[in-house]
């Protein structure tokens, strides 16, 4: 493998480990390996239905745009689409924090019961918030923003709390 690395005009970067484990095996044309790891691996990621098509050098896969909201396609080389893949894999011994707890996908029954016992209506949060005034300015009277509050520190009076003669 370093052979053919060398081959190709590639180097390793410093930090590479001097022992190897490879367990390399054949997965014909490699749709199925990238089919795997699109079901398994990587939920969240990328689903199999994005994965559009491929070829010996190329994946062609679809993503939403978070600024405009639309899909979009695009083209890569196998290794970067790899790498772009590899980009959210947790390190070793991480774990998401939405698998546990509260944020659990198991837990929706336990939020409920948690509401009900605290007497707690989920809809009815947003008429719990009261509306603030709209400040205006006193030359142009459009609306202002707060930017920045500043509230005075409270003044000590005494270094020591005064001492008590009984």
């Amino acid at each position: 493998m370093l052979a053919g690395i060398s081959k190709a005009g590639l180097s390793l970067p410093a930090s590479h480990p001097e022992k190897w484990v490879v367990n390399c095996k054949q997965v014909g044309s490699g749709g199925k390996a990238l089919v795997y790891l699109g079901r398994y691996l990587y939920r969240g990621v990328i689903r199999e239905k994005d994965i559009l098509s491929y070829t010996k050098s190329d994946v062609t896969f679809r993503y939403k745009d978070s600024k405009t909201g639309g899909y979009k396609t695009r083209t890569l080389p196998g290794a970067d689409f790899i790498q772009i893949i590899l980009q959210h894999v947790l390190p070793r011994r991480f774990r998401r924090a939405r698998d546990y707890g509260l944020l659990h996908p198991n837990s929706k029954t336990l939020i409920k019961q948690l509401h009900y016992l605290l007497k707690f209506n989920p809809d009815q949060w947003q008429t719990l918030k009261k509306p603030r005034a709209v400040i205006t300015c006193s030359c142009c009277g459009g609306a202002m923003k707060i930017v920045q509050t500043r509230i005075k520190p409270m003044v000590r009076w005494h270094s020591k709390p005064p001492q008590m003669d009984i």
